[in-house]
């Protein structure tokens, strides 16, 4: 995990660019390059190191003196780069992962490149040679990117959009900044005046798609058959495999656990490869709550299980409400149901960056999407409908629980890994029969939950515990945390305020008073930028209003 920045084509001075790249320096608080290319004066770098691979020789932009021409920035892990390397017989000249890039770009060009990466990446690669700049980003944008391109022909890029906001340009207008499309790769010419025109966009990679890099992830050949018996065996053995090639780090590795399925799901196998792999450290686990959380509570009973040494983090409803400023600042959203999860995620990246040394940290994001584990797929018109709204969870998760994951643990030097969303394991997942996938008995996730049952490696309470929104688990069944974030907000925003918001904010118009404070949070720090979220994230097909599981009728009769 890293920061990482660009600018083409600006005529700014140095010392206006470089307080852009310093607003995403708590991305990598380990090292710090800024500076120009050469030959192109109007083309800058800028990037804040996490040193988790190659502590010697990692800093980036990455050259290469075999290929002088290419300048390399990338965010990112690319897991299958020893693999690749093997196979191509690649001469490396550093450990650095993201070294692949270069080597697969020269030998086969941009799109063959991307479809071969099996990783989370977010890179920007010039080539000064045949001037020209190439912008990529992973399948489910597990790393951002956003970007900014003006009619005057200026292009920026960054990790997060706080660090394009006051780049510099010639335009009449505010230009937009928008996020980079996940999947996609984007090509742009350098003209002759150094400013930059934009040639293509290209999608390389969907969800449904089976990896180009496949032949190179080390399995054997999988049974193809959908009996019951081979699709579990194939998701155990695919997402182990998709927990152990994340092993990859120099860096103490983590894991956040709520005693949910899928983070205890991770941290199981997490332990279990340290244990086979020999790790000279014991594992740590973070739960975070409130004093009677039933998250913390059943986080308490997966690490006793599993032998982690564990870390419980409390907190009040007063320090979780004082934390929302700060919160939305480094989400960038005023979705509703983000923002209350991420404040405790916020918390207890904050504690394991002040109380620990784990910096590699994995969690379970992806899985809810992927497996329909919300609560209102219980209520899919059909199979098919189930899977479709699947696959748009997805195709969405940039701008929600990927942008919620990468962002509390980023504002705190930390880096993000999330398994379910391996390339391979999701293509197979979403490969199988609609009706597989769907809640069985009442119970939500059933295939992801059968595939582990009996393997011992969770307790059966805790493999058959129900679906639980992080944002509501961290708090009582009694009061949960949307309601006391509500009361404190009551007397935050008055009646006439919320009567008047279409007037205030047309776009994506708060209905509740939660929705109208975060969004006045939102628009201090990023005014006039609302359409960096297209829409709301709420539950369907059950006339929600309101995205928490906890207030849909359905949640109270299945409790």
């Amino acid at each position: 995990m890293c920061g990482i920045w660009a600018l083409f084509g600006s005529d700014e001075s140095f010392d206006v660019q470089c307080s852009n790249i310093m607003k995403v320096a708590h991305r990598g608080p380990d090292a710090f390059r800024f500076g120009n290319v050469d030959g192109f004066t109007k083309c800058w770098f800028g990037f804040h190191r996490l040193e988790i691979v190659d502590q010697l020789c990692g800093m980036q932009p990455l050259r290469l003196k075999k290929f002088p021409h290419l300048w390399l920035c990338c965010n990112g892990e690319i897991y299958n780069h020893q693999r690749v390397k093997k196979h191509f017989k690649f001469d490396f000249q550093t450990e650095v992962d993201g070294e692949i890039i270069i080597h697969l770009y020269q030998m086969c060009g941009i799109e063959q490149m991307t479809r071969m990466l099996d990783g989370v990446f977010a890179f920007i690669l010039l080539d000064t040679a045949n001037r020209k700049v190439f912008l990529g980003r992973d399948t489910y944008g597990v790393r951002p990117m956003f970007k900014l391109h003006t009619d005057d022909g200026v292009l920026a890029v960054c990790s997060e959009a706080k660090g394009l906001i006051n780049i510099g340009h010639s335009m009449s207008t505010t230009p937009r900044i928008t996020q980079f499309p996940p999947g996609h790769y984007e090509v742009f010419d350098i003209k002759e005046d150094q400013k930059v025109k934009f040639v293509e966009r290209s999608r390389f990679h969907s969800c449904k798609d089976e990896p180009l890099h496949t032949i190179y992830d080390g399995l054997t050949k999988l049974p193809t058959d959908f009996q019951l018996e081979t699709v579990t065996s194939n998701i155990r053995i695919l997402f182990e495999n998709a927990v152990r090639k994340r092993l990859m780090a120099h860096r103490r590795i983590g894991c956040l656990l709520s005693g949910g399925l899928d983070s205890s799901l991770v941290a199981a196998l997490l332990l279990k490869l340290s244990h086979e792999d020999n790790f000279q450290y014991p594992v740590q686990t973070f739960a975070i709550g409130t004093a009677d959380s039933p998250d913390v509570c059943a986080a308490r009973k997966v690490a006793a299980h599993i032998g982690s040494e564990h870390h419980e983090v409390l907190f009040t409803p007063e320090e979780g409400i004082k934390a929302i400023e700060e919160v939305i600042f480094s989400l960038e959203t005023y979705d509703i149901t983000t923002v209350r999860a991420s404040i405790a995620m916020y918390l207890v990246s904050k504690y394991i960056k002040e109380k620990t040394d784990s910096v590699v940290i994995f969690s379970g994001e992806g899985s809810d999407e992927l497996t329909q584990g919300y609560i209102y797929f219980h209520k899919a018109p059909s199979p098919k409908e189930a899977a479709e709204d699947s696959e748009r969870l997805l195709n969405e998760l940039y701008m929600f629980d990927v942008l919620r994951a990468d962002r509390t643990t980023a504002a705190h030097g930390l880096e993000l890994r999330a398994p379910f969303l391996d390339h391979r394991f999701t293509a197979y997942y979403l490969s199988l029969p609609e009706e597989l996938r769907v809640p069985k008995n009442g119970i939500e996730k059933h295939l992801l939950r059968e595939a582990f049952n009996g393997t011992a490696l969770l307790p059966q309470e805790i493999l058959w515990r129900r679906k639980e929104a992080f944002s509501d688990g961290v708090c009582s069944d009694k009061r949960s945390w949307y309601s006391m974030l509500q009361e404190h907000i009551e007397s935050q925003v008055k009646d006439d305020q919320l009567e008047k918001a279409a007037e205030r904010f047309p776009f994506n118009e708060p209905k509740t008073k939660e929705g109208y404070f975060y969004r006045q949070v939102f628009e201090k720090f990023y005014p006039g930028r609302a359409e960096w979220l297209t829409h709301y994230w709420m539950p369907k097909w059950v006339n929600a209003t309101d995205p928490s599981a906890r207030t849909l009728p359905i949640y109270k009769q299945e409790k």
